[in-house]
Parts: C-alpha cells; sequence; structure tokens
C-alpha cells in the first residue's frame, strides 16, 4: 500500500500564486508515476497534470500549460504542484495520486490518493 498526503492549498486572489505538495509513504518503490488531479463542486475529476518517478517527464492539461509545474523531490518522496497565475475556474478539491505503472490522464488508472485539499481562487 501506498499513503498520500496533500498540503499547501487556501485561499488566494485571483493572479496569485500557491504550491501544492503530496508526500508519498509506504511502498512507495512500487510507484512509477505520480498525477494531480482537481475537482470542482459539479464538475467531475479532471486531469492537472502528472509526472514519471524516474526520469521526470511531465504532462499537462492544456487548462494549467504554461500557469502550473509539477516536480518530484525523490529523496523525499513528494511531488508538488507550483500554480501561478491562478484564475477562478481554477478553484477545485486537488488530489494527488499515485500510479504503478507510469502516467496517465485518465483517474481511473491510478491506484493510490489523497484526501485532497481545496484551492480556491477569488476574483
Amino acid at each position: 500500500q501506498v499513503q498520500l498526503v496533500e498540503s499547501g492549498g487556501g485561499l488566494v486572489q485571483a493572479g496569485g500564486s500557491l504550491r501544492l505538495s503530496c508526500t508519498a509513504s509506504g511502498r512507495t518503490f512500487t510507484v512509477l508515476g505520480m498525477g494531480w488531479f482537481r475537482q470542482a463542486p459539479g464538475k467531475e475529476r479532471e486531469f492537472v497534470a502528472a509526472i514519471r518517478w524516474s526520469g521526470g517527464s511531465t504532462y499537462y492539461a492544456d487548462s494549467v500549460k504554461g500557469r502550473f509545474t509539477i516536480s518530484r523531490d525523490n529523496a523525499k518522496n513528494t511531488v508538488y504542484l507550483q500554480m501561478n497565475s491562478l484564475k477562478p475556474e481554477d478553484t477545485a478539491v486537488y488530489y494527488c495520486a499515485a500510479k504503478s505503472t507510469g502516467v496517465s490522464p485518465f483517474s481511473a488508472r491510478y491506484d493510490y490518493w489523497g484526501q485532497g485539499t481545496q484551492v480556491t481562487v477569488s476574483s
């Protein structure tokens, strides 16, 4: 099993920045990829970004490309999501997810999930 704990959410004005963190524990050697997803009220969970644990290749949703950056610290088993130029439409609960076989933009293909952290962007 792998446990994921997110932190760093909060309230920020439009145009501001936040950095989310996700720390993995447990059988982390089984994790090959990690991703961030978000879910706004009344909407489906959507892909935000993903990173391969080995090599560090990154992938982004078009809606966040150029504004968000995903990175990792292997020594700390931690993945970060740096969010800049935030917009009100970025408001959502952000979830960290881990996958034992690479990365994917599809939430159903992830094996482990964190509890989520709320990000609210005011206009």
